[in-house]
Formats: structure tokens, sequence, C-alpha cells
């Protein structure tokens, strides 16, 4: 939830932190309690007495299910009021820390290769320069470490150039997708006051986040895409709820330091 400019990113995701929170909350909002998290669970397999460090942890959303599996969490966001909150509402049973998910090794409280596992949460496409992320995350590793990274799905939910479509003549719901391949950064709508909550998500294409792990000696061993299935309202039309099994939410890459 934060990029390279660490002063204009700072006040944009403090500027929505009121909104952020409140649709959230420290324990997820149903998108992460009924998808994103069992599925980065699923993947990410943390164990007890591992330590796993989840960049751009917002309000800490994750943290509950870590620490249920016995593992020591500890977030990082540059949002300061983000982290306040988890704060408070954790206490002292999991760490949380200030700072750019892009410069982990300049963070004092961090050493190189101290983590069993590390997570970006619904996260990755707020940060830029993607590679800098990445090579972050690298660096807090220990060899053999696992890193997932849960994403809206940027091959289906571009901002601002996809979206829901109707066939009245095949009675189909269809997902239509107006640019891919060229990389974006989309300005997103303003939750804030004044102007100081407008947020940016930097899309790119699938190849982008393989081509940056595996620069970065992170190796791509599971991928899992997300339908929203199970977020259906009830009575749903068939051909609305056809499009949403079919048409992933989320996509999860998961990858081993080498």
């Amino acid at each position: 939830m934060h990029t390279k400019n660490r002063n204009r990113t700072s006040r944009s995701w403090d500027g929505v932190a009121d909104w952020y929170i409140g649709w959230s909350g420290a324990e997820g909002s149903r998108h992460h309690k009924r998808l994103a998290i069992p599925a980065l669970m699923e993947l990410l397999q943390p164990r007890r007495g591992e330590a796993v460090i989840d960049i751009g942890c917002g309000a800490g959303a994750f943290a509950s299910a870590v620490l249920e599996a016995g593992a020591a969490y500890t977030g990082v966001d540059l949002g300061q009021k983000l982290i306040a909150h988890a704060r408070h509402h954790y206490g002292g049973k999991a760490r949380f820390l200030v700072g750019d998910a892009t410069r982990l090794p300049a963070m004092p409280q961090l050493r190189p290769a101290s983590f069993d596992a590390a997570a970006f949460l619904l996260s990755i496409q707020d940060i830029d320069p993607l590679e800098d992320a990445l090579a972050s995350a690298a660096w807090a590793l220990k060899p053999g470490g696992r890193l997932v990274l849960l994403m809206t799905h940027p091959c289906f939910r571009i901002p601002r150039q996809s979206g829901w479509g109707w066939d009245e003549g095949r009675r189909l719901q269809f997902r239509r997708v107006d640019r891919y391949l060229t990389p974006l950064a989309v300005p997103m709508q303003d939750y804030g006051e004044a102007g100081r909550g407008t947020t940016r998500s930097y899309h790119r294409p699938l190849e982008a986040y393989v081509s940056a792990l595996a620069a970065n000696g992170l190796a791509v061993d599971a991928l899992r895409e997300v339908s929203g299935e199970d977020l259906a309202p009830r009575n749903e039309p068939k051909a609305m709820r056809l499009a949403r099994e079919e048409i992933p939410l989320f996509l999860a890459l998961r990858a081993i330091k080498s």
C-alpha cells in the first residue's frame, strides 16, 4: 500500500485510512476472510515457530491467521494511521512497523535472511517499483523461504480498463478487457478529504511478476486462481453466477528463494 515516493504515498494512504479501516478493519473484509486469506494460507503454510513478514500489511488483516498457526508475525506498511490501528487492535501479539516495502534493508528493525515466509496480501498492486519490492522480500527471506503474492487478477481485473458486459443475443455475461500488456499507473477513487485520499493501482501483465521474481532468485512453484463464487448473493441470475465462477477475482503466486 505504498510506492517509492514515500512522502506522497504516506499522505495518500493516510488520507484514505479511515475509509479503509471502516471497510476492512484489522480482521479484514469478507473478501479477505472468505477468499483471499484462505488462499494465501493454503500456499504460504506458515508453521509453528516460523517467522512471517506481511509486506504492505495495512491494518493487519493477515495477522490473526498467522498467529493462529503458531508463527510469529511482522507487518510492514507505510501508512502510519493503518499501523497505529493494527497496533491498537493486536496489542503485543504481533509486531507492526512503519516502513517502505521497496526499502526493507533500510529498516533498522529488520535483518537479512530472517524470515521463513513473506506475503503480499492484496498489496503488491499498490507498490511501485515492483522489482524493488520483490528484491526487498528476497532480502528478508531465508534460503528456501516462501513468498506468496496474492493480488486482484492482473489478466481480468484491470482498473478502468476492464469490466462486465452483457451479450443479449447469447444471454451471457462476459468480462471485457480493454488493455492488458501495457503497464499502467491508475489513479483510484478519492475516498479522503480535500484530495488527500487519491491512491494509485499499478497494473502489470503476468509476465512482469514472473520475470521480476526470477530476477530476484525467487522460483515460482505454485499458482492458484480464486473465483468470487463464494461471495455471490442469493438468487443471483444463472449467467452472472457462471461468470463469477469462471472469471477469477484473485491470483496467487508462490515462489521459493533459491
